[in-house]
């Protein structure tokens, strides 16, 4: 007989959403035993580790979006939970600045966006604006954010695993998910009898639903996003600016972030890549993920649904540094290109396409059944969403 181990839960995925799952159900759980299976060898290796730390307000999202639900919220306990473990915030703020008329509109429609959703903000003339920000610039209006923050990703990431660690939630690191045969969960190393699963698997987590009978007409199309470093001494903005994004797709445009650590990127790109973990050169190639994801590209590109065409050559324009700076110098009354300099390891974003529509989910999704949850689409705003996310699932969606 075959032997196994066995959990009330196993989550996989060691990212964000899986770690702040396991957080909620040990806290609302504490009898159960809990196990997360990741096929890396520690936390955050992906999108995880490799996001841009800034914690969202949650005025791009519609008023009836899952994206708006938990943004506030999650912004709120991700620097509740920073506090409580001492670490690392940038209470650094944001602006939002246009550059023409009809960007002008875009910037009053994510004013409403945010008073339906209960945002703290507000709509800033040119001379608030010098004075909360004096290298930014705008058209006639700006919006600002009070409640942006930047932390740490991995510092978060790592805290938590240790959390976990010394409240008996186990770790197999190392450990992939193969497929669900004869009610066990078959890994390259362990199988794993389960009462309830939970797959928060990022980048495959389309793959693993399709398993369970979930994600039948999505599949995820990754995108590359890259940071340029400024490598000057100085801080030449003290406050995140960013563009008047196109709010029919859910990519935010260049823009200035501060780190935790008061550093300063600009970025990212948005570049479709060939295969999920297409970071750099070949490595991690699967020839079935590269045809396939291929294949809606070219559908994407033929049909160009979203404006693909026009996305994919201002991509690549991107890939000129000189280029990419003076994107982000739309923004700034000064920006000294000279000192943009080091590029940052990519992070790629698991974006889940509808294959039907041909149009990008601009939502997180959730699907399940009784014995297991599937989060798909958890793009950003989903770091700053995590713990609130965490919660709305362990008492509402997981038995």
């Amino acid at each position: 007989m075959e032997s196994y181990k066995e959990y009330d839960y196993i989550i996989i995925g060691a990212g964000i959403i899986g770690l702040t799952i396991a957080y909620e159900l040990r806290k609302s759980k504490p009898e159960k035993s809990i196990a997360i299976i990741e096929k890396e060898t520690d936390v955050a290796f992906h999108a995880s580790g490799r996001n841009s730390g800034v914690l969202h307000a949650g005025f791009y999202y519609s008023s009836d979006s899952l994206k708006a639900k938990f943004s506030i919220e999650g912004n709120n306990l991700m620097k509740a939970f920073c506090k409580s473990n001492d670490l690392k915030v940038n209470y650094c703020k944001k602006v939002v600045v246009a550059t023409n008329e009809e960007e002008l509109s875009t910037l009053f429609k994510l004013a409403e966006r945010g008073k339906a959703n209960g945002v703290k903000m507000k709509l800033i003339d040119e001379e608030e604006l010098k004075s909360i920000e004096p290298n930014s610039k705008t058209y006639k209006k700006a919006l600002y954010s009070p409640t942006t923050a930047s932390v740490d990703p991995i510092e978060i990431c790592q805290k938590l695993k240790a959390i976990l660690s010394n409240n008996h939630v186990d770790f197999y690191f190392n450990t992939k998910f193969l497929k669900k045969h004869n009610g066990l969960v078959k890994t390259n190393k362990e199988s794993f009898k389960i009462g309830f699963l939970i797959n928060a698997a990022g980048l495959y987590a389309d793959v693993i639903a399709k398993k369970f009978g979930f994600s039948k007409n999505r599949i995820i199309i990754p995108f590359k996003g890259r940071y340029l470093k400024y490598g000057g001494e100085d801080l030449p903005i003290k406050t995140n600016i960013y563009p008047v994004p196109n709010i029919l797709n859910p990519f935010l445009g260049v823009h200035y972030t501060i780190t935790s650590r008061n550093q300063i990127k600009i970025g990212p790109t948005s570049f479709p890549s060939f295969w999920r973990e297409n970071y750099s050169g070949f490595k991690n190639f699967k020839m079935n993920e590269f045809l396939e994801i291929m294949f809606y590209q070219a559908k994407l590109f033929i049909t160009n649904s979203f404006n693909f065409r026009g996305l994919v050559y201002g991509e690549i324009k991107k890939y000129n540094r000189k280029y990419f700076i003076r994107q982000a110098s739309k923004l700034t009354k000064q920006c000294n290109e000279n000192l943009y300099r080091e590029w940052l390891s990519p992070g790629i974003r698991a974006q889940l396409l509808n294959k039907k529509t041909l149009e990008l989910e601009m939502d997180f999704i959730i699907e399940g059944d009784p014995n297991s949850l599937h989060i798909l689409n958890a793009v950003s705003p989903a770091f700053t969403c995590s713990f609130a996310i965490a919660k709305y699932l362990v008492h509402e969606r997981i038995k």
